[in-house]
């Protein structure tokens, strides 16, 4: 079983033919919306996969709450752990171009009221993994990933958006999930910046947290201590990015709660994440078990790589 303690939004999503800079308007022709937030892309993603998941967030008492919450019923995930609170439920506002490339600003809304006593202690008993991101408030991440690594629950954080992790919280995790922007600001904790996203996933990983770095179409690197993996991306012709991120994660953690070895969790998660780059929105565009199966020979297995000097 997954837990999955994380954002639920809306998502409204406009194709546009460039983003826009400082101070301009762009215009779509149309726009749509569709559930999102990444804490049940995630899950779904998991879902999706092949994993038994249950979500646990706040959305508002809006009719947005109901838009964000179909995809995730409809697919079998438990979603008793969602609260109904007085504010606003989530919301993304994305703009996505025609190569692919988005631009998304978040209101956080209730996300904010997500609360870690939300979860039960009987969430918590192993065997299971407890899946964390950063659209809700990190104190109540910290409190939860104590609690995890006090049951003996395995943990996964994905960091995104990028935040500083404080030193005391990388022990409580197992494995850490960053893109090549967000492992330079997880692993400028210890005072030194790298500039090297390979450097710094090896740097987090010596120091105690396995830690996967996503490098979009260049596909992933996950480092361990004294070792270093690197997987291809699935070929594919991109339509928009926006869910690759979470359909990778999400999958690796379905991977993973199957027992698989890390390279071929990578496989996996590689794989599902091209096949969500080739559909349009966030959570229509996760893959089902069955289509990532079938796509799955087209990513070479994970190789070993020499191990970055930190």
């Amino acid at each position: 079983m997954i837990l999955v303690f994380g954002s639920l939004n809306v998502d409204l999503v406009v194709p546009v033919a460039q983003l826009p800079v400082a101070g301009e308007t762009v215009l779509g022709e149309s726009y749509r919306i569709v559930a999102g937030g990444k804490g049940a892309n995630q899950a779904l993603a998991a879902r999706r996969a092949g994993a038994e998941v249950r979500m646990v967030g706040a959305v508002g008492q809006d009719a947005f709450a109901t838009v964000a919450l179909q995809d995730l019923a409809a697919a079998g995930v438990d979603i008793d752990g969602v609260a109904r609170v007085d504010a606003p439920t989530g919301a993304a506002f994305i703009g996505v171009d025609r190569q692919g490339q988005n631009q998304i600003t978040v209101a956080s809304g209730a996300n904010l009221r997500a609360r870690s006593e939300q979860v039960r202690d009987g969430w918590l008993r192993p065997p299971g993994l407890l899946l964390l991101q950063m659209e809700v408030p990190e104190t109540e991440n910290w409190a939860l990933l104590k609690r995890a690594r006090k049951a003996g629950l395995s943990t996964l954080l994905n960091v995104a958006p990028a935040r500083s992790l404080p030193a005391s919280v990388l022990p409580l995790i197992d494995w850490l999930i960053v893109n090549e922007l967000e492992v330079l600001t997880a692993a400028a904790a210890g005072g030194r910046a790298p500039q090297d996203p390979y450097q710094a996933g090896a740097r987090l990983a010596n120091s105690g947290t396995p830690t996967l770095v996503t490098l979009g179409a260049k596909g992933a690197v996950a480092f361990m201590k004294g070792e270093a993996w690197q997987i291809d991306a699935l070929p594919v012709r991109v339509l928009d990015t926006t869910a690759a991120g979470d359909a990778f994660v999400g999958a690796f953690a379905a991977a993973l709660d199957s027992a698989a070895r890390l390279p071929e969790a990578l496989r996996w998660a590689s794989t599902a994440a091209g096949l969500a780059c080739t559909v349009a929105g966030a959570q229509p565009s996760l893959p089902a078990h069955a289509t990532i199966l079938a796509r799955l020979a087209e990513v070479a297995p994970a190789r070993a790589i020499p191990v970055p000097v930190t």
